[in-house]
């Protein structure tokens, strides 16, 4: 879980990010940003007044084009007409509608039912609502930790109406946002496609397609990634959890929207949307894909939900960072730990490369270390055992070394 350098102080230093505690302190200051989930909570009611949720519908009406998706630079301004001559189309929109005809029956409504009790009501129900990604033919799904937490059913529909009411939370990530659920005996769901979040580019157009306000019914929006590498302090009732490096956006993301996903173009998901500004318009958060793609091998492989660990604490470089610290880079990660202690865990993949404090990793894979993600979100691409290459900088040297990762633990 990262949290937030903000050197702007000169009087303190800039916390640090950490790969090596689930449950991290809260920040010194907090993020820019103060947000709240977007998953929608549909209402309490008795147990006695309870109705099963799963015989409600969920379709989408999207209309069908046969035009050929084309890439996200390509937004020709030819305009089409229809046959009648009066129906005018321009080749972006029809790169739009085709994206959404191709990814809706991937995304699925979540439906939650949460027990409790109270000393007054007696025994009540409270539903939730979601969205999630279909992952594989075989009924995997991703969303969102908050949308499954505490949750004691967990139903699932599709966007043709199918619903399902015996879903299994299979885990969740233990240092990000992200849940994995699995509908049984299936073998023929359409799955989406998951793309590459370590090239995506402000400006460039996006789609945001969710289970939007919790009425079991797919809602499309676009817009532009506005920002990349954006760290928030997400909440959701009493509860704060920080979230960092992630996609900011002006797509509408709305309640239920939470796990829903953030397309390219190509109808590629790049990332997996989780918050918004409540107090502002237009800003909307998603974790980029690549942050989940490690995992989800794991998962897909039938080795549950293991996170990839490399074992450093490290602060997150900008240019005030760099001043700070008098770094000879403006980005990268820092390799320190701000109590005194080594920022390099003892015994793992980091310590065994040779990792020491105040290196600066620059490169993961030969992957830029800054606006293409930072060290705990490319670390995230690969599964335990992976091993990966870190470029780092030590005392104005240039160096490579190997990292085999292991499973973290809690």
């Amino acid at each position: 879980m990262e949290t937030t350098p903000n050197p702007h102080s000169k009087n303190s230093l800039p916390p640090v990010v950490t790969d090596m505690d689930a449950s991290p302190s809260a920040p010194a200051s907090p993020p820019p940003y103060m947000v709240a989930r977007s998953q929608q909570k549909k209402r309490v009611i008795t147990t006695i007044l309870l109705a099963s949720v799963f015989g409600l519908a969920a379709g989408f009406g999207g209309s069908q084009l046969s035009s050929t998706l084309n890439n996200d630079d390509q937004f020709a301004t030819r305009l089409t007409s229809g046959a009648d001559g009066n129906k005018i189309v321009t080749q972006e929109e029809e790169n739009l509608s085709s994206v959404v005809s191709k990814v809706s029956p991937s995304v699925v409504s979540i439906i939650t039912q949460t027990q409790s009790k109270d000393f007054y009501l007696g025994s009540s129900t409270q539903e939730g609502a979601g969205t999630g990604i279909i992952v594989s033919k075989d009924g995997y799904v991703m969303t969102n930790k908050h949308v499954v937490a505490g949750a004691s059913t967990v139903g699932v529909a599709l966007s043709d109406g199918t619903t399902y009411a015996d879903v299994q939370v299979l885990g969740v990530d233990p240092l990000n946002d992200v849940a994995f659920l699995k509908i049984p005996n299936v073998n023929d769901l359409p799955s989406a496609e998951l793309g590459d979040s370590t090239s995506i580019r402000v400006g460039q157009k996006v789609v945001a397609i969710g289970n939007s306000l919790g009425q079991y019914q797919n809602t499309v929006t676009s817009g532009i990634i506005s920002g990349t590498g954006r760290p928030v302090a997400a909440q959701a009732g009493n509860e704060v959890e920080t979230l960092t490096d992630l996609i900011q956006t002006d797509a509408a993301i709305n309640p239920g929207n939470s796990g829903g996903p953030l397309l390219n173009l190509q109808g590629q998901v790049i990332g997996l949307n989780t918050a918004i500004a409540a107090d502002a318009q237009g800003i909307g958060f998603s974790i980029p894909i690549g942050a989940t793609k490690g995992i989800l091998k794991g998962v897909l492989a039938g080795k549950g939900v293991q996170r990839a660990y490399l074992g450093i604490n490290y602060v997150p470089i900008t240019a005030d960072v760099a001043e700070f610290y008098k770094l000879s880079v403006k980005k990268g990660a820092y390799v320190f730990n701000g109590d005194g202690k080594t920022a390099v865990a003892d015994g793992s993949p980091a310590a065994k490369a040779g990792i020491k404090d105040k290196d600066i990793v620059t490169k993961v894979n030969d992957i830029d270390v800054g606006d293409r993600g930072s060290v705990s979100s490319l670390v995230a691409e690969f599964a335990p055992g992976e091993k990966i290459k870190l470029t780092l900088i030590r005392d104005g040297k240039t160096m490579t070394v190997d990292a085999t990762l292991v499973a973290f633990k809690s």
